[in-house]
């Protein structure tokens, strides 16, 4: 069968495709924001990408067009698909249809953390020799790849609460059909298509309505938005994570370091962890990822000592390169929550080493403004921060950042920006790029900056 992707880059429907191919389907797509790492990732499974929307590229007519939720009425493929009744499915109906069928669904949903989670879950389970599938919205180290179809029963998905397609409003998620399901947070995104946290909570209760009365939903026992969530109606055991004395699951003991933490639960013995990432957001991450795999049998004492030897995911800290003594990490924090944890995570790793943070707000919700007054404050744990006025904001970004004063400014293109942050750097810096895009090859631009005899 030949399945066509529109808008195959994006990391749920480039995750899409690397399934499709490794079930046997002849695969190909098109987009037009085509940046690594997917597109690296799917031309090395021999995945062919069209640039742009042309209806040329529905010729011979593929058996099945797959298409991704950021294209809408008036797009000319989309336009082709309808007139010419071509089959076609949104992305999470086709996997739901052709790939979780008959599976054990792990997900792993929530504002902030899916990523992280979803590819520690994994690797536990990978090291505990269950050989799951996955699909992940990003690329795991321990795996290299984003989605693979797997050995065994056992699915790991990262849940979007996003919407399906033009034609399915519904989140992603509610496709999925979990047995286990993980709620990591709450909070107000997606501004572009959810009014409110309301909203948004609705959409995960339906995602719990989902789940049998045999399953486990792990969800954060901190969190009043989740409470209030699970208030409405739950069909299925529960159990609770967090910091809090109430919760069923405790973390405990952060390092200095925030490299290293403990479990704690009533009937159990404490488990402690040390591993590669840092952050007391990622140490819950992993504790709600523990807890997922013990569902399926893999104990928590086994978990622990699997944490050791995971080796991250790009985009999540990654060190892109160090030139002139200037360090450049790459990270996809995008909501203020994110910005603020991933700062607080790079501070216990860096000392009292400087931090010059470099912001794009690309989400839908940056730039409709909903999260201006958060911004600052977000970027407080930075020494320096920078932070482009990136075309269609619908707000000034030196206003949002006035609370910070001489610590902040702005800049109306990437070359200004680049120009900035390599005025101020020195020796022993770490660059801090964060964003959830491409944002125009800035980092390969820093540290060419940074190594040329001019700086």
């Amino acid at each position: 069968m030949h399945i066509h992707i529109l808008g195959i880059c994006g990391t749920f429907m480039g995750g899409i495709a690397l399934l499709a191919r490794e079930a046997g389907h002849t695969v190909s797509g098109s987009d037009v924001n085509v940046y690594p790492p997917m597109s690296d990732m799917l031309a090395a499974h021999g995945i062919r990408i069209h640039q742009g929307y042309d209806p040329g590229q529905l010729e011979p007519a593929p058996d099945c067009v797959v298409i991704g939720n950021a294209l809408s009425r008036g797009n000319p493929a989309v336009e082709a698909v309808l007139e010419r009744g071509l089959p076609y499915r949104s992305g999470p109906q086709w996997l739901a249809e052709n790939i979780l069928r008959d599976k054990w669904v792990l997900a792993v949903s929530g504002t902030h953390g899916k990523t992280t989670t979803a590819s520690v879950l994994a690797w536990l389970l990978e090291a505990a020799g269950l050989a799951p599938g996955f699909l992940i919205g990003g690329v795991p180290a321990n795996f290299g790849l984003s989605a693979r179809l797997g050995e065994t029963d056992f699915f790991v998905i990262e849940a979007d609460e996003y919407d399906s397609a033009f034609f399915d409003k519904r989140s992603k998620f509610v496709h999925f059909g979990p047995r286990t399901l993980l709620v990591n947070n709450l909070e107000f995104d997606h501004a572009d298509i959810f009014p409110d946290l309301a909203a948004i909570q609705r959409q995960f209760h339906h995602l719990v309505r989902t789940v049998p009365g045999g399953g486990r939903l792990i969800v954060n026992g901190d969190q009043p938005a989740v409470a209030e969530m699970l208030a409405m109606g739950c069909w299925t055991p529960v159990e609770r994570f967090g910091s809090g004395t109430d919760n069923d699951w405790r973390l405990a003991g952060l390092s200095a370091d925030q490299r290293e933490f403990t479990l704690l639960g009533e009937n159990a013995a404490p488990q402690s962890a040390r591993w590669a990432l840092g952050g007391e957001h990622n140490a819950r991450n992993a504790l709600g990822a523990m807890l997922a795999a013990r569902h399926v049998g893999v104990p928590l004492a086994q978990s622990a000592q699997a944490l050791a030897d995971f080796r991250g995911i790009k985009r999540r800290l990654e060190l892109r390169g160090e030139a002139g003594g200037v360090r450049v990490i790459d990270d996809f924090a995008h909501h203020p929550t994110a910005i603020a944890a991933t700062l607080e995570a790079l501070r216990a790793q860096t000392g009292e080493g400087r931090i010059l943070a470099v912001t794009e707000p690309r989400s839908n919700t940056m730039r409709l403004g909903k999260h201006r007054h958060q911004l600052a404050p977000a970027l407080r744990g930075a020494d320096l921060s920078f932070v482009l006025q990136s075309p269609g904001l619908a707000w000034r970004v030196e206003e949002a950042l006035a609370p910070l004063s001489e610590r902040a400014r702005s800049a109306e293109s990437i070359d200004e920006l680049v120009a900035a942050v390599l005025a101020e750097a020195r020796p022993g810096d770490q660059i801090l790029v964060m964003s959830n895009g491409g944002f125009g090859g800035i980092h390969s631009k820093l540290l060419d900056g940074l190594a040329s005899d001019g700086h």
